[in-house]
C-alpha cells in the first residue's frame, strides 16, 4: 500500500520560509509527476508547484520566485521550499503523485497545515 507523509509545515511570520517534504513509502513505481496543492478555509484546491519525471517544473502564478519544487528520485521525496511567504499563502498543503498501477493513479498525502501571520 503506498503511503504519502507529508511534514514541514508550521506558523510563520510574513516574509519567512518554511520547507516542506513529502515522502512515499509502500510499492509506488514509474511516478510521472510530483504535485503541491493547497486549500484555503472556504476556498478550492490549487495547484501550487509541480515537477515531472524529466524534471519539468509548473507553478501557480501567486507563488512564482517565491517557493521552488524539487525531488528527489532515489527517495521518492519532493519539497517545496516557500520563501518570502504572505498570510495569502494560509492553507493545508497536500502532496500528490501521479503513479502508473495498471491505470494511471492519483496518491494524496494527509495535509500539513502552513500559517502566516502578518
Amino acid at each position: 500500500q503506498v503511503q504519502l507523509v507529508e511534514s514541514g509545515g508550521g506558523l510563520v511570520q510574513a516574509g519567512g520560509s518554511l520547507r516542506l517534504s513529502c515522502a512515499a513509502s509502500g510499492n509506488i513505481f514509474s511516478i510521472v509527476a510530483m504535485n503541491w496543492y493547497r486549500q484555503a478555509p472556504g476556498k478550492q484546491r490549487e495547484l501550487v508547484a509541480g515537477i515531472t519525471s524529466g524534471g519539468t517544473t509548473n507553478y501557480g502564478d501567486s507563488v512564482k520566485g517565491r517557493f521552488t519544487i524539487s525531488r528527489d528520485n532515489a527517495k521518492n521525496t519532493v519539497y517545496l521550499q516557500m520563501n518570502m511567504l504572505k498570510p495569502e499563502d494560509t492553507a493545508v498543503y497536500y502532496c500528490n503523485f501521479k503513479a502508473w498501477r495498471v491505470v494511471l493513479t492519483d496518491y494524496w498525502g494527509q495535509g500539513t497545515q502552513v500559517t502566516v501571520s502578518s
